[in-house]
């Protein structure tokens, strides 16, 4: 185990060693940003920003199923170099959970009404999910030479981007936009559903055997 991930052990789900005051209206923003669409029935946009949220908890779990595997995350945000808050899994913490909440809202947001709409011939969907997805690789790979968010593994790492673009952020803005893109409201919660039901499931089936 590195010392980066000794570091977020030692305060794993530790409130008492580690919580400020800050996190309060940090939570308070997320719950305003979530009540005001929802004040204008903005289904579309709440939903399809909870897809998103869900999707991230699940990166986060597979990601401590492997430094229980194999004794080194993928990714951690690791106590010694950012701190945090609250550490809830060894490469997520309650900063990088509530960040992950506004920012599906704001993906949605982003999106144009018309999602037949090309752009340079390509479906704007496509397109809003390569460029927010490439923006947040690059906002992650500062973070990483800033020190805060630390890459254990060779095959994830800034001199190859290719999987945390692919699987670490396309994933999150294409459902999150397949789920505010659909028709029909069952649909829309039965994908979401599905999303947090395996989420959950993970939480329990692998926190009761302290694989989380």
């Amino acid at each position: 185990m590195s010392t980066y991930s000794e570091s977020a052990m030692e305060i794993l789900r530790r409130p008492d060693l580690t919580l400020h005051w800050y996190v309060v209206p940090f939570l308070l923003l997320v719950i305003y940003i979530y009540s005001k669409e929802i004040s204008k029935k903005n289904w579309n946009i709440v939903l399809g920003g909870l897809a998103l949220w869900g999707m991230d908890l699940f990166n986060e779990i597979w990601n401590s199923i492997v430094f229980h595997a194999t004794g080194t995350p993928v990714w951690g945000a690791p106590q010694g170099v950012g701190g945090t808050a609250l550490q809830l899994l060894i490469g997520y913490n309650i900063e990088i959970s509530l960040m992950f909440a506004i920012m599906g809202i704001a993906a949605c947001l982003t999106l144009p009404p018309n999602p037949k709409q090309k752009i340079l011939g390509i479906p704007n969907r496509v397109v809003f999910a390569a460029v927010l997805t490439t923006l947040a690789v690059l906002v992650e790979c500062y973070l990483n030479y800033a020190g805060i968010l630390t890459w254990e593994k060779s095959w994830w790492s800034r001199s190859a981007p290719w999987l945390i673009w692919l699987i670490g952020y396309l994933p999150f803005f294409t459902m999150a936009f397949i789920v505010h893109d659909m028709k029909k409201m069952k649909n829309k919660l039965i994908t979401l559903g599905v999303i947090y039901g395996i989420d959950i499931a993970a939480l329990i089936g692998f926190g009761a055997v302290g694989w989380m």
